[in-house]
């Protein structure tokens, strides 16, 4: 057993909160209650001890400026959520995407390399436990509408015009293209 550590965030979208160990992020979103978040964990970690984090670690820092309008600082948080093989492909390539330049689901299954996978890409979407770090928000529906979001339709709004806002604010000097860290591949765990 190992303990997580809890970073909850006021944002202007609302709180959120990310479980992460050393390894990294396991499963965040809005909400300011760890326990909601422990229904994405793996069934092994779901009775692991929850700490809240007295000092602002790394994911803290970097998810509060992205909050604040660094749109890159999410790049290099390291991501240890499980899923199948198709959901940690549709997740790096989730990480690829830049920010404010959202994607159509059947878009995001081509960059998965399964051009006619659009259904499994907005399934590996709807079963992201990691809520802005791997960046599901950026995939809307074909006709451009916003399609679903796990934590509200509101708070990915927020999010799409945050990104946009702050990119047409960015230096041609600072455009937030860093690589992005690597989703940790791990096998899938049972889910509920």
């Amino acid at each position: 057993m190992t303990t997580l550590q809890t970073t909850i965030l006021s944002t202007p979208a609302g709180a959120f909160t990310a479980l992460h160990d050393g390894d990294g992020v396991l499963a965040a979103g809005f909400t300011t209650d760890p326990a909601a978040l422990r229904r994405l964990l793996p069934a092994v970690r779901r009775d692991d001890p929850v700490a809240v984090e007295t000092h602002p670690g790394a994911v803290a820092t970097a998810l509060a400026a992205y909050f604040a309008g660094d749109l890159a600082a999410i790049d290099d948080v390291a991501v240890a959520a499980t899923g199948t093989a198709y959901q940690q492909r549709a997740w790096a390539a989730l990480r690829a995407l830049p920010p404010g330049a959202p994607v159509s689901y059947a878009q995001l299954a081509a960059r998965t390399g399964s051009p006619t996978a659009a259904r499994a890409a907005g399934s590996a979407c709807g079963r992201n436990p990691t809520a802005v770090v791997v960046p599901c928000h950026r995939v809307v529906r074909g006709d451009g509408a916003l399609g679903g979001f796990a934590w509200g339709l509101e708070a990915k709004r927020w999010l799409l015009d945050h990104e946009r806002r702050h990119l047409a604010s960015a230096t041609p000097a600072s455009p937030p293209t860093r690589p992005r860290a690597p989703v940790r591949r791990q096998p899938a765990g049972p889910r509920s």
